[in-house]
């Protein structure tokens, strides 16, 4: 059973509930989502937002749905805590396909690696992505 956390948890106690919740969820990406989605929401942030979890699982978090292969792959090896930054996932034809958090929540960026060509954010982000890519290409 994971505690409750505080309001406000340092590094430490976040890095103890965290430990903690993905010792529950073991490789359920749904169940950890549910897990995430419980916590007060200053908690939730700051966990989605750390080293603790992995930019796969905040992708999870907030489309609910598995990427392409090659994008998850790419997904699971990066630190959540980079997502602010914003993490190239995908090169489709001419296009870069970019994940990132900005004011916590989600945002899909198409790039032709120098200019923004479209930016889809919220739940249906990546759906929106993928049909603007199908109807581009």
């Amino acid at each position: 059973m994971v505690r409750t956390p505080a309001e406000n948890p340092d590094y430490q106690e976040l890095g103890i509930l965290a430990d903690e919740i993905l010792g529950e969820c073991d490789d359920d990406v749904a169940l950890l989502a549910e897990k995430i989605n419980s916590l007060p929401a200053p908690v939730r942030y700051d966990l989605l937002s750390s080293d603790y979890l992995n930019a796969f699982q905040v992708f999870y978090f907030f489309f609910r749905s598995f990427p392409e292969e090659i994008e998850m792959e790419r997904l699971i090896l990066v630190p959540a805590s980079e997502l602010q930054y914003g993490i190239r996932i995908n090169e489709i034809d001419l296009y870069e396909l970019i994940f990132a958090i900005i004011d916590e929540e989600p945002v899909m960026i198409i790039s032709d690696g120098e200019r923004i060509l479209a930016r889809f954010s919220g739940t249906t982000g990546y759906r929106d992505t993928l049909e603007y890519l199908e109807s581009a290409l």
